[in-house]
C-alpha cells in the first residue's frame, strides 16, 4: 500500500512541473496591442485638415439648416463655455488657418486688379441706391399729387405745404387757429375738414404714417398744459385718432411731440409765429437707411418746402416739357389761388 500510495504522488508531481504559468503574457500582449491601436488612432484625429473642417463644419451647420457660428463670425455658446466663447474672425479670402490674408502672396497687378473689383462693385452698389431713391420720390410725388387734389377740392391747398426728406413726404399743417385753437388740442373745423380730404389718401398706401407735433418758440405759458411738449404731443395723438376713426390701420400710426424744438423756420422770422405753430404728418419710406439717405437730393428742388402740386399741374408740366425741353420748369402756383398763407391778426399769440 505504501509502494501504491508513493506512484501516485509522484505522477501528481509530474502533473505540476508540467503547468503553463506565463498564460498571462497572452492577455497583457493582446492588452498592449490594443492601447497601440488606440494611440495610433487618437494621432491621426490630431492632425485636422483646416480646410476640410471647415467645408465639413459649413455642410453640417447647411445641413440642419442654421449657419455655422464658428465660422461666419457670430458667437455662439459653446458645450462648457457658457456665452464666453472666443470666436476668431476668417479672412474668406483665406485658407483657414495658414495664416495668410485674402492679397497676401499677390503681385502688384493683382492687388490693383481687386481693388478696382472692389470700387467697380461698390459703384455698382451707390448707382442701384441711387435709382431706387429717384423711383422712391417719383412714388412720393405721386402722393403728394394725391393729396394736393383732395385739398383744392376743399379750396384748401394752401393749408398745407410738402416737403421731401430722408424720413419720407412730410406734409406740414399749418395751424394757425384753423385746425387748433391757442393752447389747445381739440381738433377746430378747418383742422378735421384738412385731416378728412388727406385721409382716403394715406390709408390706401403702405406706409407706415408718423405725426409730429410741433409748438411754436413762444416764451408765453401753455394755458391748460404743463408746457409745450404735453401740448405738441397731445395734438399729433388728437390727428392719430382723427386718422384711426377715418380707416388707417392703428399699427402703422405713430405720435411724436417735439414741442418748440424743431423749428420750421428761423425762429427771428415774424412769420415763425404762424408757421412753427404746426402738425406734420409724415409718408416714411420704405427704403433702407442708406438708400432713404439720399432722398433729399434725389428730390432736388422738391426738397424744400413748396405747395402741393397738383395732378392738373403735372400734367401741365410733362406736356411742355415734351415740346420744348429747354423750358424752364412752371410755376407749382394754383391757378386762382396765392401761395402766400393767410394769418390772422390777433393781438396774443398762443402755442
Amino acid at each position: 500500500m505504501s509502494s501504491g500510495g508513493g506512484k501516485r504522488k509522484q505522477k501528481h508531481e509530474e502533473h505540476e512541473e508540467h503547468a503553463n504559468h506565463e498564460r498571462w503574457l497572452v492577455s497583457y500582449a493582446d492588452m498592449m496591442t490594443l492601447l497601440f491601436v488606440l494611440f495610433v488612432v487618437l494621432f491621426s484625429m490630431s492632425d485636422v485638415n483646416n480646410k476640410k473642417f471647415a467645408q465639413l463644419a459649413a455642410g453640417l451647420s447647411a445641413g440642419f439648416g442654421a449657419p455655422s457660428a464658428a465660422f461666419q463670425g457670430n458667437t455662439a455658446p459653446l458645450d462648457g463655455s457658457a456665452n464666453n466663447a472666443q470666436v476668431v474672425q476668417i479672412d474668406p479670402g483665406s485658407n483657414p488657418g495658414d495664416g495668410s490674408s485674402g492679397t497676401e502672396g499677390l503681385n502688384k497687378k493683382q492687388k490693383e486688379a481687386v481693388e478696382r473689383a472692389i470700387k467697380a462693385e461698390d459703384r455698382k452698389k451707390a448707382s442701384a441706391n441711387a435709382e431706387k431713391a429717384a423711383k422712391e420720390v417719383e412714388d412720393l410725388k405721386a402722393i403728394e399729387r394725391k393729396i394736393a387734389d383732395a385739398l383744392l377740392a376743399q379750396k384748401m391747398l394752401n393749408s398745407a405745404k410738402f416737403t421731401i426728406d430722408q424720413r419720407g413726404l412730410v406734409v406740414t399743417i399749418v395751424t394757425n387757429e384753423v385746425v387748433f385753437a391757442g393752447n389747445r388740442a381739440e381738433l377746430q373745423e378747418g383742422g378735421e375738414k384738412i385731416l378728412k380730404a388727406i385721409s382716403p389718401t394715406l390709408a390706401g398706401l403702405p406706409n407706415n404714417i408718423e405725426v409730429d407735433g410741433h409748438t411754436n418758440q413762444l416764451k408765453a405759458r401753455t394755458t391748460y398744459y404743463p408746457s409745450g411738449w404735453e401740448l405738441s404731443a397731445a395734438r399729433a395723438s388728437t390727428t392719430v385718432r382723427f386718422f384711426t376713426d377715418h380707416g388707417l390701420p392703428k399699427k402703422r400710426l405713430s405720435a411724436v411731440g417735439f414741442s418748440d424744438t424743431k423749428p420750421l423756420i428761423d425762429p427771428k422770422d415774424p412769420r415763425s409765429v404762424q408757421m412753427n405753430r404746426r402738425v406734420d404728418v409724415v409718408v416714411l419710406t420704405q427704403l433702407t437707411a442708406d438708400q432713404a439717405a439720399l432722398l433729399p437730393s434725389a428730390a432736388g428742388k422738391d426738397g424744400q418746402l413748396h405747395t402741393g402740386q397738383t395732378t392738373a399741374q403735372y400734367q401741365a408740366e410733362q406736356k411742355t416739357a415734351a415740346t420744348t425741353p429747354s423750358t424752364t420748369t412752371p410755376s407749382t402756383t394754383t391757378p386762382g389761388s396765392s401761395t402766400t398763407t393767410k394769418t390772422t391778426t390777433s393781438t396774443t399769440h398762443h402755442d
